[in-house]
C-alpha cells in the first residue's frame, strides 16, 4: 500500500505545528535531515526506490523536499565542514517553499583556534588556524554566497569546540576576542554562538553577546549544564530579538555513545524530561514576548527528534 501522508496522523499532527509556530516567527525542527530511520514517520520509502529497492543516494539528494512538508526550519550541520557553494545552496532553496528558514553553522576554518587530530584536516591536523575568528574570510567565503539565498537564511551559528588551556587561559580572553571580532560583521545577518565551555557562561560574556545583538544558543550537550540551567543564568537572554536552542545530546554522554545506543533513530528510547520542558519553555516565551525563536533537536539527544519536537510543542503549548 502506497504511503498517504493525509492517513499519517504522526505527521500531519507535527506538520500543523510546526507551520502554525512558523507562522507565528517561532521556528522548530531538526539538525540535519537525511535520516532513513524516519521512512514511515515524516518521509514515503517508496519515493525514494530505484529498482524496486531504497536508493540511499536519492534519498539523501531529495528528501528535503519532503522534510520541508512538515518543517519550515532545519540547521544545516554541513555548512560546519566546508565552506557552502552558491550551487550547494540553490540546491537547497529549490526544494524549500518561500517561507523556509534555514540556519547554518559557519564553518570551523572560522571558530577553531587549532585544528584538531583528525584526518579530514590532513596536513593541518594540530595547526594552529591562522583564520580563527577571520572575520574578511567569514565575510568573503560564507556570507557572500548566502547573499544569493538570504531570504532562507534564518540564523548564522558560530559553534565553538571546547576550548583547553592551550587555546585560552581564561574564558575572558576568548570573550574579548570574539568581541573583537563580532564588531566587524555586518549587522544586518541574525548571529548566535555556541559554546563547550560551561564555566565561560559568565556576565561579561552573556554582556558582550547582549551589545552586539547577537543570542546565546541554549545547548544540551556533554560537558554543558542544562538548557532549563542555562536559561536561568542570569543576562543569558542576550537578544530582545529573537532565541537559539539546539538540544544535541544528554549532559554527561558522550557522542559516540548516543549513536551507538540510539541509531538508526526510528524512535525514543529515553525521554529526557528536562530537555522536553526547556523546549516547551522556549516556545512558551517567544510567544508571550513575540520574539522569534529557533530551536533544533537532534536524535542523539532521545534516539528520534521527530517525537522529541512532538513532544516539546504539544497542543496546548
Amino acid at each position: 500500500m502506497m504511503f498517504d501522508p493525509g492517513t499519517n496522523i504522526f505527521r500531519a499532527g507535527l506538520a500543523k505545528r510546526a507551520v502554525d509556530l512558523a507562522a507565528k516567527g517561532i521556528f522548530i525542527g531538526t539538525s540535519s535531515w537525511k535520516y532513513p530511520g524516519w521512512t514511515g514517520l515524516i518521509y514515503e520509502e517508496q519515493r525514494y526506490h530505484y529498482r524496486g529497492k531504497f536508493a540511499e543516494a536519492r534519498f539523501e539528494r531529495t528528501c528535503l523536499a519532503e522534510y520541508a512538508e512538515v518543517f519550515r526550519t532545519v540547521c544545516v550541520d554541513a555548512a560546519y565542514y566546508q565552506f557552502p557553494s552558491e550551487k550547494y545552496l540553490a540546491g537547497l532553496a529549490a526544494q524549500v517553499p518561500d517561507d523556509f528558514q534555514f540556519t547554518f553553522k559557519v564553518t570551523d576554518d572560522i571558530t577553531l583556534k587549532r585544528f584538531p587530530n583528525l584526518p579530514r584536516f590532513g596536513t593541518r591536523a594540530g595547526q594552529s588556524n591562522q583564520h580563527f575568528l577571520d572575520a574578511n574570510l567569514f565575510h568573503r567565503a560564507f556570507l557572500t554566497p548566502c547573499e544569493t539565498v538570504r531570504p532562507k537564511v534564518g540564523l548564522l551559528i558560530f559553534e565553538f569546540s571546547r576550548f583547553y588551556p592551550a587555546h585560552y587561559e581564561h574564558g575572558r580572553e576568548f570573550t574579548a576576542d570574539l568581541d573583537v571580532f563580532l564588531g566587524k560583521l555586518p549587522a544586518e545577518w541574525r548571529y548566535a554562538v555556541e559554546l563547550r565551555n560551561r564555566h565561560w557562561l559568565q556576565p561579561e560574556y552573556f554582556a558582550m553577546l547582549r551589545r552586539h545583538g547577537v543570542a546565546h544558543v541554549f545547548n544540551s550537550w556533554d560537558a554543558m549544564p542544562p538548557v532549563s540551567e542555562q536559561m536561568a543564568m542570569a543576562g543569558s537572554e542576550t537578544s530582545d530579538d529573537f532565541a537559539a536552542a539546539r538540544f544535541l545530546l544528554k549532559p554527561g554522554r558522550k557522542y559516540e555513545e548516543a549513536v551507538k545506543e540510539f541509531s538508526p533513530y526510528k524512535a525514543v528510547k529515553e525521554v529526557n524530561a528536562e530537555a522536553r520542558s526547556a523546549g516547551t519553555e522556549l516556545v512558551k516565551q517567544a510567544k508571550q514576548k513575540s520574539k522569534q525563536a529557533f530551536i533544533y533537536v537532534n536524535n542523539r539527544l532521545e534516539g528520534n527528534a521527530l517525537e522529541t519536537i512532538g513532544a516539546m510543542v504539544a497542543v496546548g503549548v
